[in-house]
């Protein structure tokens, strides 16, 4: 039984040290104070006026997070402004429109995600696939590199051209409703071109993967009710070997402009529509292969029309 008291003795004690606080919390603060000399005392029955608060102090605003994702996507159709291509210095200067079926409409999609750091620091990985494949009847003889095609053959023809796209760009403004922004961008292609008669007889095949740098630019401006508008541009001409990612001498060209009007929407999102020109090429001489002299000129010009969403995760 001692040793159980002992035990019980602390606890004991913290709960008549906590009754005994409630209590005194609980009885009302009486005005004891004596009325200077002169001074009617008050009233009975009257209270003295208590006080007035301290005014509560307003919470801080939440912190900004110093970085965001949004994720992008766009969907629409592309359209061929003009598409010429040649294999070999005595090969055609084929017309893709004329001649090769890109006289359609050609469906497009595009994705990309961006981050944000430090609210003027943006990264963007793009991913944009590019494929036109067509079947036609050649209406005058075609020659590609060392391979002849007769008049009247049927042909599939196939142009892919993927790439991959990686930016960084510095924001001057670091502003929600303004930004103006310039950077870099490392662009990498994955090129297929083929022509083929559709009976399997003729072939020829050219893959190509390079490195391609570019210049970036962007900017918009957003209303107060919501509308933006905005425009993003990235480009390089590189006539010198090594920039324009071929250790031959080739001069290329590439322009992938864009302007777009959108609306804020809730959840952080928003959605728009966009006009993109998407041009470039290139021409010059590159190491001889099998069946082929190495030379090549190829030039197009695309203009794609895409409804577009983006959100963002703060």
């Amino acid at each position: 039984m001692n040793a159980l008291g002992k035990l019980l003795a602390p606890l004991v004690a913290v709960a008549t040290t906590f009754v005994c606080a409630q209590a005194l919390a609980a009885e009302p603060a009486a005005a004891t104070a004596t009325p200077a000399a002169g001074v009617p005392a008050p009233a009975a029955g009257s209270a003295t006026p208590a006080a007035p608060a301290s005014a509560a102090l307003p919470a801080p605003p939440p912190s900004e997070p110093w970085y965001r994702f949004r994720p992008q996507a766009e969907l629409g159709f592309l359209a061929v402004l003009s598409h010429r291509i040649q294999f070999g210095r005595q090969g055609t200067y084929f017309d893709y429109v004329a001649d090769g079926g890109q006289d359609n409409l050609v469906f497009v999609a595009r994705a990309s995600i961006e981050v944000e750091l430090a609210r003027q620091h943006n990264l963007t990985f793009l991913y944009q696939p590019l494929e036109l494949e067509t079947r036609v009847q050649l209406a005058r003889e075609l020659v590609v590199d060392e391979v002849r095609f007769a008049t009247g053959t049927p042909m599939r023809l196939k142009y892919a051209f993927p790439y991959y796209r990686f930016s960084y760009m510095f924001d001057f403004l670091a502003d929600d409703r303004r930004e103006l922004a310039f950077g870099l961008s490392a662009q990498i292609r994955n090129a297929t071109i083929e022509f083929a008669s559709q009976d399997g007889t003729l072939l020829t095949s050219n893959r190509n993967i390079g490195f391609v740098p570019l210049l970036k630019a962007r900017g918009r401006y957003t209303f107060d009710n919501g509308v933006f508008i905005g425009h993003e541009i990235d480009g390089i001409y590189a006539p010198i070997r090594g920039v324009n990612g071929s250790d031959n001498e080739v001069t290329g060209a590439l322009v992938d402009a864009s302007v777009r009007v959108g609306l804020k929407l809730p959840y952080r999102s928003e959605a728009f529509l966009n006009v993109r020109y998407l041009a470039g090429g290139a021409v010059g001489q590159s190491d001889p292969k099998p069946f082929a002299d190495g030379y090549t000129k190829n030039w197009l010009q695309f203009m794609t029309v895409s409804l577009g969403g983006t959100i963002s995760s703060f």
